[in-house]
């Protein structure tokens, strides 16, 4: 029962993460994706790239965006979210 309630919750969150993808989020000229969109499009980047092998249309990195905004939240979660990683990896090995 509890591989169950894992599984479920796993696949729950991957469908939640993915709803709002770049390039199939709904961003066209009039409305753009600014710094918070950039920080999330970051954070799901990894699931991003393995979904656009299955769907072209899904991209890693969104087209409509405000620009230096966009690019700032998105530097931010790529280079915060795995430089954590590294950090803790490098922690359990001392």
């Amino acid at each position: 029962m509890k591989k169950i309630i894992i599984i479920l919750s796993l696949a729950l969150l991957l469908i939640l993460l993915s709803s709002c993808a770049p390039g199939n989020s709904g961003h066209d000229e009039n409305y753009r994706a600014g710094f918070f969109r950039g920080i999330w499009h970051g954070w799901i980047a990894p699931i991003t790239l393995i979904w656009q092998l299955f769907n072209p249309n899904v991209r890693i990195y969104e087209p409509f965006n405000t620009g230096w905004w966009y690019d700032f939240g998105y530097y931010l979660a790529i280079v915060g979210g795995f430089g954590a990683l590294s950090i803790s990896r490098k922690r359990g090995k001392d």
